[in-house]
């Protein structure tokens, strides 16, 4: 006897668990972990390093996490300002949390606020968007390993004085802006080069500016809570 041929519904019943085991593990391979609490924006403003201020800024991490699925934390731009009109000065390691941060791949870049301004795992494969890129660095066409910053090493402000940070990330045209390396990778192997927060000032504020030393008004961006 003949075994009969499998009806289209038979074929729709067995087919129907494997497309959806497909999507499943698809989805989990692009989509960030739940538990990301680090990641380097994938675009920047669009006005240069001018983000209307802090409050811009965190506003675009949030957006960015938001549409990668992890908008239920609240999301600090990695940012200082300088003491200016009567305001003090605004430490970017003081508003990003205490740790520890993971990117979108799981890994953990750092346990502390001491361990990331210290001995952090952060390099070109770590430092990923929130999507779980890999973001652009020297070498690469075109490079946009110039994260800004505007702080020193250790996360704290720069003094009033020489503009480090646009004019608090409010200029898109006068100023210029601290930025570091998130490749870890410079012109030379001295420690600024290799410092993924303080590097070099920004040629300028504008986004021709930024791009002219190999930036694109990134940030990196970290959940506080």
């Amino acid at each position: 006897m003949k075994r009969p041929f499998a009806t289209p519904t038979r074929l729709v019943l067995v087919a129907a668990p494997l497309a959806l085991a497909g999507c499943a593990w698809f989805g989990s391979m692009m989509a960030p972990t739940s538990g990301m609490s680090f990641f380097v924006t994938s675009t920047g403003s669009g006005q240069g390093a001018n983000f209307g201020g802090l409050a811009g800024a965190d506003a675009h991490c949030q957006k960015l996490a938001s549409a990668a699925g992890a908008g239920g934390r609240t999301w600090r731009a990695y940012l200082s300002t300088q003491p200016e009109g009567g305001m003090a000065a605004v430490n970017a390691r003081d508003r990003i949390g205490t740790g520890p941060w993971m990117n979108a791949k799981g890994e953990t870049i750092a346990a502390s606020v001491a361990e990331l301004h210290g001995t952090n795992r952060l390099t070109k494969q770590s430092a990923t968007d929130e999507r779980g890129q890999l973001v652009n660095g020297r070498g690469d066409t075109p490079n946009r390993h110039d994260i800004l910053t505007g702080s020193q090493s250790d996360g704290t402000a720069f003094p009033a004085g020489d503009d480090r940070t646009c004019r608090n990330w409010t200029s898109s045209t006068t100023g210029n802006a601290m930025v570091g390396h998130h490749d870890r990778i410079g012109l030379n192997t001295s420690p600024p080069m290799l410092s993924w927060n303080t590097s070099h000032p920004s040629a300028g504020c504008s986004d021709a500016a930024l791009a002219s030393t190999g930036g694109a008004g990134l940030l990196y961006c970290f959940a506080a809570r």
